[in-house]
């Protein structure tokens, strides 16, 4: 048997992903979720083999939470069912030591294939998004994705460097080179450009 926890924060999507799972007879879904912090509270009770979750959500996102699963090494698959069909999140989502990545327009049957095939120590990608992910990488580093993301938020570069703890210095030159990086004329295009590939 293997055991799923759903994390996904549309409600009538997390309650047909449940219906659509117990339908099987090798599948249990042992608990939903709405956010990234519930799922991982209910990790750490619940233990189950399999997490299925979606990218964007409240709070903690499905890729931040696979990065803290894979940091503190607990021993459950990462599933991530979206609709982001963007090469840049499943690069980041394989760095987080994700297992499984499948677009919410993919066939019902597709998903639990991928549950066993992930559950057996496979990987279960989108075979298009997969290729097109190796054809163009992500050129910004964590700390130029971070400075990007708070800027696109509309905060000005010292709101920035009070956040992260850095001098207004450092924060322009990080947008320097994010926007360099990613030939946009400015913060606004350059963050639009990043989110655009997947790389926000």
């Amino acid at each position: 048997m293997i055991r799923v926890l759903l994390a996904e924060d549309q409600a009538m999507v997390r309650g047909a992903l449940a219906a659509l799972l117990s339908m099987e007879s090798d599948i249990e879904v042992a608990g939903a979720v709405a956010d990234g912090e519930a799922a991982w509270r209910e990790l750490q009770r619940l233990q189950p083999d399999v997490l299925v979750t979606d990218i964007e959500m409240p709070g903690l996102g499905g890729l931040d939470l696979a990065a803290r699963i894979a940091r503190h090494e607990l021993p459950v698959k990462v599933v991530i069912v979206t609709t982001f069909a963007r090469a840049g999140f499943l690069r980041r989502a394989l760095d987080a030591g994700v297992r499984g990545y499948l677009l919410k327009d993919a066939p019902a049957e597709r998903l639990a294939e991928a549950l066993r095939t992930v559950h057996r120590g496979g990987r279960a990608i989108d075979p298009e998004l997969a290729m097109e992910a190796w054809t163009e990488a992500d050129p910004l580093n964590d700390r130029e994705r971070q400075v990007l993301r708070l800027a696109g938020e509309g905060l000005s570069s010292a709101e920035i460097a009070a956040r992260l703890n850095l001098s207004q210095g450092t924060v322009r030159n990080y947008l320097s080179e994010a926007i360099g990086k990613l030939g946009a004329a400015n913060r606004i295009e350059a963050h639009r450009l990043a989110r655009q590939k997947g790389w926000l």
